[in-house]
């Protein structure tokens, strides 16, 4: 097995792209592949702005053959439907907001193109994720920790990935910012240099949740319509099906209180809904299951941790203590808003990745 042959992940933007260019340029033996997660006739329609789009996959093969290394598609739609598509649809059923994104990374992204890496006697895998990892001396872990430019950080996402995951995976955009990227894009001549971003879940080409639940499940809409709209201890009002809302939603809800109120709960088992105002949102206490530890192998005591909650936030400090059982309590300093089950919470100690998990149940 060569440490000099990569295979890049290679969605046909921008980002992928520079990362095979660069390796290129330092000598690697690289090998591009696509990959394609999903079938569009499973989802409805393909979001061609998406990292496993047509377009996208032509645009892969065209730096590919710029650069003169071979680009392969596989398709690992089968394991994505199980793993990532039916896990969002069953999340939503459970009244959770999930991040299908999490999974894609370490089941499909990570480890299905291990697997091919070996099989093609590559070393190790690239992607064009902002985000570094290293090797800590004393401890041997390999630890990730966030990418240089913060606004473009992508740590949040690969909390999730295990340390043999981590120890065959480089980041060539690591050391990098966007501006830096688009700048190396238009000097190498990669037609994608000014391509724009998808932020819309993949399989789901009009972000329409609502939409896509009920074509994989004819009868849902059925099923949940008219369950109780419930503020301040009354109903006031029936929804069209609890998975349609998520935690913190402010729009849509389909009834009048004269006042600003919010989702702060949804109740799947009795298919209810719950309102309250801003200060409702606000609690300090989540459990969180599935925890994936990175920069330690456990966590013996309590630790002092800087917690986000979603990808966008800045997170806040807080102390995170093991239950055990692959579940962890995190307490935090101030309340933050709208903690919302299915959704990360992800420990940083400084730049360093300390682990994450999914949010199960907000407390306090």
């Amino acid at each position: 097995m060569s440490k000099r042959k990569v295979v890049v992940a290679m969605s046909g933007g921008v980002d992928s792209s520079v990362a095979a260019g660069i390796l290129v340029r330092e000598g690697f033996d690289v090998v591009g592949i696509t990959i394609k997660t999903y079938r569009y006739e499973d989802v409805g329609a393909g979001n061609e702005s998406s990292c496993c789009s047509l377009d996208g996959i032509n645009d892969a093969r065209v730096v590919a053959a710029q650069f003169g290394f071979p680009h392969y598609v596989l398709d690992f739609s089968e394991r994505f439907g199980v793993e990532v598509i039916e896990n969002f649809v069953q999340e939503y059923l459970a009244g959770k907001t999930p991040n299908p994104c999490v999974i894609c990374n370490r089941k499909i992204k990570w480890e299905e193109l291990i697997t091919k890496s070996v099989s093609l006697g590559a070393g190790c895998i690239a992607t064009g994720h902002y985000a570094r990892v290293r090797t800590d001396a004393q401890t041997g872990r390999h630890i990730l920790s966030r990418g240089v430019d913060a606004a473009k950080d992508q740590s949040y996402a690969l909390w999730g990935l295990t340390q043999e995951s981590l120890r065959r995976t480089l980041f060539p955009l690591s050391g990098l910012t966007k501006p830096e990227v688009r700048s190396l894009a238009a000097s190498m001549g990669i037609p994608s240099a000014g391509k724009g971003e998808s932020f819309e879940i993949c399989f789901i080409h009009d972000d329409n949740y609502e939409r896509f639940l009920k074509e994989r499940d004819p009868e849902l809409e059925q099923r949940v319509a008219g369950g109780e709209v419930v503020f301040g201890g009354n109903v006031i009002g029936m929804h069209r099906g609890y998975p349609f809302y998520t935690i913190g939603q402010r729009k849509g809800l389909g009834v009048a209180t004269g006042e600003p109120v919010y989702v702060t709960g949804i109740d799947a088992v009795h298919n209810r809904i719950q309102l309250g105002r801003g200060e409702d949102l606000m609690h300090r206490e989540l459990l969180g299951r599935e925890v994936n530890l990175i920069k330690y192998g456990d966590l013996q005591a309590p630790l002092r941790v800087r917690a986000r909650i979603r990808y966008h936030d800045a997170g806040g400090e807080a102390t995170v203590t093991s239950l055990g059982d692959g579940r962890i309590r995190v307490l935090f300093d101030e309340s933050r808003r709208a903690m919302t089950p299915g959704q990360s919470v992800v420990l940083y100690e400084g730049d360093d990745v300390v682990g994450g998990a999914v949010i199960d149940t907000v407390l306090t």
